[in-house]
């Protein structure tokens, strides 16, 4: 098996499989392939924790279905393209050094790597679209493909340093990174600051991979340009203002996180 990244700004993957080498990812990445590439559509690979881990992730938002991609006699060759512009990132994966991935991180992998839940939290409606904050655990052993968008940060943390992160910039890390959603200090600081009430605190040791172009604020940005936005988009003063100032104040008396 081999592999290349190619392009810059929406790069592609392409891996090149010997005769029964193979390769999955969730359903509905594949860009193209040769025709001599098998597909078959499995509802989890590499043993990622049976039925109730295959209904766990897609609770959290994830796919139901896997789909593995197989050279069948032949050699061939399947590509998988970023849906956003940014990196495609290799990462080997080995037992007991999972890696802790934001929700529309992972690609691809070869079959022995696992995927499930990893950490899941409710950060309250209006937050990445009433979904909350979800990350996937890769584990198992071999080579996983990361998709992180915008340009590609890499911090190694020492033992008890602290990163405090927006929680979309958050792209990957170790799992021997400590990890918790916390809140911004100080009502002010959380209601008229503009950086959102919930930061990510990342604690050492262990590698964190950050993104410049976290996908909520993307589709935030060009929600303001389509047909309607100014309708939806509330107004100091207005009803929707207030039941959303109401809400942010709500959350942080509260302690919801």
């Amino acid at each position: 098996m081999q592999a290349r990244i190619q392009g810059t700004t929406m790069p592609v993957l392409d891996v090149q499989l010997d005769p029964n080498e193979s390769v999955f990812s969730e359903s509905g990445e594949l860009s193209w392939m040769t025709a001599s590439i098998q597909m078959t559509t499995h509802t989890q690979m590499g043993g990622g924790g049976g039925i109730f881990g295959v209904l766990k992730r897609v609770a959290g938002g994830g796919s139901l279905f896997m789909t593995e991609y197989r050279a069948v006699q032949y050699p061939g060759e399947v590509s998988f393209a970023t849906k956003v512009p940014g990196h495609i990132v290799p990462v080997q994966v080995v037992p007991g050094q999972e890696l802790m991935v934001h929700r529309h991180g992972f690609l691809c992998a070869t079959t022995q790597v696992t995927i499930g839940v990893g950490f899941q939290q409710s950060l309250g409606a209006g937050i990445f679209g009433g979904d909350g904050f979800l990350l996937q655990k890769v584990g198992g052993m071999g080579t996983a493909w990361l998709e992180l968008s915008g340009e590609l940060i890499m911090k190694n943390l020492a033992p008890g340093e602290m990163l405090r992160v927006h929680p979309g910039h958050v792209g990957a890390f170790q799992s021997s990174v400590g990890f918790q959603i916390t809140t911004v200090p100080g009502i002010k600081n959380a209601i008229f600051g503009g950086d959102g009430i919930f930061l990510a605190m990342l604690t050492g040791p262990g590698t964190v991979w950050l993104q410049t172009l976290p996908i909520s604020r993307l589709a935030h940005q060009i929600s303001e340009y389509l047909p309607g936005a100014e309708n939806r988009r509330p107004q100091v003063g207005t009803a929707a203002g207030s039941a959303l100032l109401g809400g942010i104040v709500g959350s942080i008396l509260s302690g919801d996180q």
